[in-house]
């Protein structure tokens, strides 16, 4: 890229080309950079005038890069690091006079319970602070890697040597059953119980069968599956209109009965294993001043989970 060239390319721009560098799609770029997909089309057609070049190509039935664009990305990822760099310098001071965006990926269970206490924390400390949740339909690393997301919340399991981790705490799980129905009357729940009556699964997978299936299987039990939600929220909530059960994080139990939804949280009359709840962050980011206040506000937020009381059990998904 020359000097004239360079005169006609801006930092969004380049957010543009690396996106569709990393994606190889004017759609999945398009949802990266939260713009509609004509325009990102469009800013596609301005790089390839400013750049001279066709960036990206069709084959098949996608994009795939030119040399140039091939040679070019990296100087690319590094002129927006550097930028970065450059804009965390205003984040050195005070909080409260921060206009910016952070993203956070975030495990369903978590979002009814951390969403509401950061927002108390981050509105009352930096009010020109934006908070973005993002599902966590994937645990793969490279929106860390990438910048996308500025940190990953969840039962992440073992992370690459460019990924810091922090356990935050340990979950167990629960069933949940409505407050009215015959299991929500009764002092505790049984095997009997547990395999006789409809389940419904919660899997952002879509799976119907989990560590609670193995377990059972090994006494030489089984349960029915009814049916498959997509989240511990709409499971929970699910199980209200019927005689069934959900089994769902102990503490996403306690919060939704502690806020008047009528549920009757029971032990799992099995031992299942806990899973733990970790914090992850890419190691650019790691002594970044806003990214150490990003880290310290949800530590502050998780910090009275942990002794929130726990029963066995264990995630569907």
């Amino acid at each position: 890229m020359g000097s004239a060239v360079a005169e006609e390319l801006d930092l969004n721009l380049l957010r543009v080309f690396d996106a569709l560098m990393d994606t190889g799609s004017v759609a999945e770029a398009a949802v990266r950079l939260h713009l509609s997909a004509p325009a990102t089309s469009r800013a596609l057609g301005r790089l390839r005038r400013a750049m001279n070049d066709p960036v990206l190509v069709r084959a098949g039935q996608g994009l795939v890069p030119t040399p140039f664009a091939q040679r070019s990305a990296s100087r690319v990822k590094a002129l927006l690091d550097a930028a970065g760099e450059l804009r965390a310098d205003a984040c050195d001071g005070d909080p409260r006079s921060w206009q910016r965006a952070f993203s956070i990926r975030l495990n369903d269970a978590l979002v009814p319970i951390l969403v509401p206490r950061l927002l108390r924390q981050v509105t009352a400390d930096a009010p020109g602070v934006q908070l973005r949740f993002l599902a966590q339909n994937s645990k793969e690393p490279d929106l860390l890697r990438d910048g996308t997301i500025d940190l990953d919340v969840g039962a992440l399991g073992p992370a690459p040597a460019d990924i810091h981790t922090e356990r935050l705490f340990t979950a167990r799980f629960a069933a949940v059953v409505a407050m009215d129905s015959d299991l929500g009357r009764s002092a505790q729940l049984t095997l009997d119980d547990l395999c006789a009556r409809p389940h419904i699964s919660a899997s952002r997978r879509g799976l119907a069968t989990g560590p609670l299936d193995d377990a059972l299987q090994r006494i030489g039990r089984s349960r029915h599956v009814a049916a498959v939600v997509p989240s511990y929220a709409a499971g929970a909530l699910a199980t209200l209109e019927g005689d069934a059960i959900c089994i769902i994080p102990h503490l996403t139990a306690v919060h939704l009965i502690e806020r008047g939804v009528p549920l009757r949280c029971h032990e799992v009359p099995l031992a299942l294993p806990a899973t733990a709840v970790e914090l992850h962050w890419h190691r650019r980011v790691h002594e970044d001043p806003a990214s150490q206040w990003l880290r310290e506000q949800l530590n502050r937020a998780v910090q009275p989970l942990s002794g929130v009381p726990s029963v066995a059990g264990r995630s569907e998904q």
